[in-house]
């Protein structure tokens, strides 16, 4: 089934001059420009991979480019313009931008400005629109995950406690500043592991798998890595400054101090006054 807003696969059926048509199933043939045509020749039957949308005459069309985010999906866009029917966000896709309606924001958005958005098909026009009200795209099914599972996450506003995240495009979750060891920004995904997920179903995030042996083993490789792109020597000890460590690490000093003395102990480093080097 033909999926608008997200990639499809379909089969060339027709080559014209101006590109070929695609096989949209119960949609019909859908148009694919000449200029998005891939390098390599196509011919009829070929199967392609395409982003499927609506132009500016509401026919459904497809494209080769990358959007920025498809449907299903949060992303932190920028305004491009605003007028009586909402803001237009550029979303990647050359001739066409993303409306957020007014009703969909949650303040009166402005040019040139970004915005965590989700994007969906409206259910009365079957048209590809974004909303800035998060809170009703988000936390819909129960929150199944296991400590230490990975999953990506967005990074959408900074607080006092830490940063709000989005985890797997489903649920709210936060990391605390306290274990945050390397630079983030917001819009920025990354992937993450699973604290814990509270009795009111609220979950903690970390950068980092908990956990000594899952946290300390990459750990440690990547100090032996680091000796090696260093010439066997750093600058770093068990007495360094937390800053320090973390500049180099992206790592707590507790981390940091468990896996030097794991190396220590494997006469794998030395750890000296003012330095580890390899043994």
């Amino acid at each position: 089934m033909l999926q608008i807003g997200k990639f499809n696969k379909l089969k060339i059926v027709k080559t014209v001059d101006f590109g070929v048509y695609l096989d949209g199933g119960e949609k019909g043939e859908i148009l694919l420009p000449r200029k998005f045509l891939p390098a390599q020749p196509c011919t009829e039957g070929d199967e392609l991979s395409v982003f499927v949308y609506h132009d500016s005459e509401d026919r459904l069309i497809a494209t080769t480019q990358q959007p920025y985010v498809q449907v299903g999906q949060f992303a932190r866009l920028q305004v491009k313009s605003v007028n009586r029917v909402g803001a237009f966000l550029d979303w990647g896709i050359e001739a066409k931008d993303l409306l957020v309606p007014f009703r969909e924001q949650n303040g009166e958005m402005q040019p040139g400005r970004y915005y965590v958005v989700y994007v969906y098909l409206d259910f009365a026009t079957g048209r590809i629109v974004a909303s800035a009200k998060l809170d009703k795209f988000l936390d819909n099914v129960p929150p199944e995950y296991t400590p230490n599972q990975p999953v990506e996450i967005l990074i959408v506003q900074e607080t006092q406690l830490g940063y709000k995240v989005i985890i797997n495009d489903l649920h709210w979750g936060i990391i605390y500043h306290n274990e945050i060891f390397q630079p983030v920004a917001i819009g920025e995904r990354l992937q993450a592991y699973i604290k814990q997920v509270r009795d009111d179903e609220r979950i903690d995030v970390s950068l980092q798998p908990t956990g000594y042996e899952k946290r300390i083993d990459p750990l440690s490789d990547l100090i032996l890595q680091k000796l090696d792109e260093a010439g066997g020597r750093l600058p770093l000890c068990d007495k360094s400054p937390s800053d320090e460590i973390a500049r180099y690490f992206q790592c707590s000093k507790k981390s940091f101090k468990k896996a030097i003395g794991a190396l220590y102990k494997a006469r794998r480093i030395v750890i000296g006054d003012e330095e580890i080097r390899k043994a």
